[in-house]
Formats: structure tokens, sequence, C-alpha cells
């Protein structure tokens, strides 16, 4: 999580065109796969893919990535560079340890999306609480996921046979069931 102090300010609104004074404010903001989320049902677009962002769509994903409650929305045009830069850097921070080698992280043409992402979770197991972690975190564990499970040999047959045995004596020994 980042908290960042957005010191008060003075902001013209067009719509009303008259200025509004906006009060300091402390903000949280989690840059995670539910903000992701958010962002992308607005939008209707990607926001993973590598194509320039609006300053509005920017914003908007700040606002999306918002834990404080009732936040005055003019506090996103009061935001300075010093907080744009900390965001940024926030965004982009690996939030992890794990590298990976040349080898292991061979290009992937596949564009992210939210949905594909919560795929990736319920195919490798990943508990849904993990939506909440830092975005660059959790695509980590999904891409360890996925080299383990490359590198896993499938079973035979006769174990696969041999398994499903060992499970059915069990639950007919659990049930006391003869079959």
């Amino acid at each position: 999580m980042l908290k960042i102090h957005v010191s008060g300010s003075e902001v013209y609104d067009e719509l009303s065109e008259e200025f509004i004074v906006v009060k300091p404010v402390d903000l949280a903001l989690e840059h995670s796969l539910i903000s992701l989320s958010k962002w992308e049902s607005k939008w209707h677009k990607p926001f993973l893919k590598d194509e320039k962002k609006s300053d509005e769509e920017f914003l908007d994903y700040i606002r999306c990535m918002t834990l404080t409650q009732n936040v005055d929305p003019h506090v996103y045009l009061s935001l300075s560079q010093e907080n744009l830069s900390e965001i940024l850097s926030y965004i982009n921070d690996p939030m992890t340890a794990t590298t990976f080698s040349k080898t292991n992280s061979a290009p992937n043409h596949e564009t992210y999306t939210s949905e594909l992402i919560y795929y990736y979770m319920i195919a490798a197991g990943v508990p849904i609480d993990c939506q909440k972690w830092h975005l660059n975190r959790l695509l980590t564990l999904l891409k360890i996921c996925g080299i383990k499970a490359s590198k896993q040999k499938p079973m035979s047959k006769a174990a696969i046979m041999k398994q499903n045995s060992a499970i059915n004596a069990a639950r007919r020994a659990k049930m006391g069931s003869k079959g």
C-alpha cells in the first residue's frame, strides 16, 4: 500500500466555471487486481497494454487505486508532480525479490486483462484474497506457477489408475461401503 499526502490547492472546475478549494488529504492507494478490474470495467480496454494513457485515464486509475473513503474528486486534480512520480514508482515496483533468467522469461504476446489474470489465479489454485496483493507481485506468483507447472511431468495412465484406486479405497473405508 502506498500512502501519499496531497496538499491543498485551488482548482478550476470547467463544468461549473468556478474555482474550488481542495483541502489537504492523505490517500491510501493499492495497485491491485481489484483496481485494474475497476478501471477496465469503466474504460473497456486493457490497462496493462503498452500504450500511453491519457491524463484523464491515468488519474482515473489512481481513483480506482484509492482505498481512502469519501475522497473529493477534485483531489486528483491537485496531485503534484512529486505525488505522480511517487505513484508511478509504486506501480512499477516489482514488490518481490524474485527475478527471472532470460530462459524463463519467454515473450508472451497475450494481452493481460483482469479477467485473464483471474482465470490464471483460479487455474493455479491461487486464493482469491490475492486479488488485493500488489499487481506485480501477483503476476510474478502466477508466472512462477506457470513455470513450475510446465516442468511437472504428466502422470502416466497407470499412475492415474493407481491414484484413483487409492482414492476410491479411502472413500470406501471412510464410508464403510463395499463399492
